[in-house]
């Protein structure tokens, strides 16, 4: 006969095996189960007619979806040749005036050429006048090219980029920024045909840059203010104002000591 012991362990091996096997009968469970949601996650793709796809969904507006594109080259084009600007805010603001605007003229000949229509939709009228005035009009200056060339070649193109009255450095970094970004607005506005894409494109732009030049000036200068609160105000007054007394024993001695070095 077992003891009481042995009877015990026999129990407590039996519950153990108990145990595991309910364990087992639950994980077995649950991976049928888990194959039965992935039967039905495949199922119900399939009746949706496409896969999953982690990309956001485009836009409603084929000039937004390429501008978006354009965003994503251009940004950190911009972005890394602003925050080169460390010395000053007005070079930044200049920077930034300067970008945004010849931006916005990049795309105005644009605009106009849409707006134009065809060739044969212009009529230009041009009027030819001749009248003897006397020898001076018979000479021929064969320098007046050659001077032309020079004075061309002696003006600097920033100086017609730029904005009057604004910080130089600002502008020629935007100079440079602009001539890497210009053939790609340009482009990326030629692809729209639709007048309202073409709205949509341009009034976007514009308001996306200005968005993004305040995000990185406040990554630049981030202005974040201090917590505090009234018993560290009130602290500070009274320390403020013991202080002012101590001060003022202290310049009362300084004199004194002042006063015993010179007589030394």
């Amino acid at each position: 006969m077992k003891n009481p012991e042995e009877l015990l362990r026999e129990n407590v091996r039996d519950l153990i095996a108990l145990v595991k096997k309910k364990k087992k009968d639950t994980l077995s469970q649950e991976g049928q189960l888990r194959k039965m949601i992935r039967e039905f996650l495949k199922i119900e793709l399939m009746e949706a007619g496409g896969t999953p796809d982690n990309d956001p969904a485009p836009h409603k507006s084929t000039g937004i979806n390429v501008l978006e594109d354009l965003l994503k080259k251009v940004i950190p084009i911009i972005e890394d040749d602003y925050k080169l600007l460390t010395t000053s805010e007005e070079q930044r603001e200049s920077y930034r005036a300067h970008i945004v605007k010849a931006t916005a003229d990049s795309l105005t000949p644009v605009e106009l050429n849409n707006d134009a229509g065809g060739a044969e939709d212009l009529e230009e009228e041009v009027e030819v006048n001749i009248e003897d005035d006397g020898e001076d009009d018979m000479f021929i200056d064969i320098d007046g090219e050659k001077k032309e060339k020079e004075e061309e070649e002696e003006k600097d193109p920033r100086d017609q980029f730029g904005i009057e009255g604004k910080d130089t450095t600002g502008r020629n970094m935007a100079y440079t920024t602009f001539k890497k970004i210009q053939a790609p607005i340009i482009d990326a506005y030629d692809l729209l045909s639709n007048a309202e894409d073409q709205e949509l494109f341009f009034d976007y732009l514009v308001a996306n840059l200005k968005l993004y030049f305040d995000k990185f000036e406040s990554e630049i200068q981030p202005n974040v203010e201090e917590p505090t609160n009234q018993a560290y105000d009130s602290a500070k007054q009274d320390d403020t104002g013991g202080g002012d007394e101590e001060t003022g024993g202290e310049e009362a001695g300084g004199e004194e000591e002042e006063e015993l070095d010179l007589e030394i």
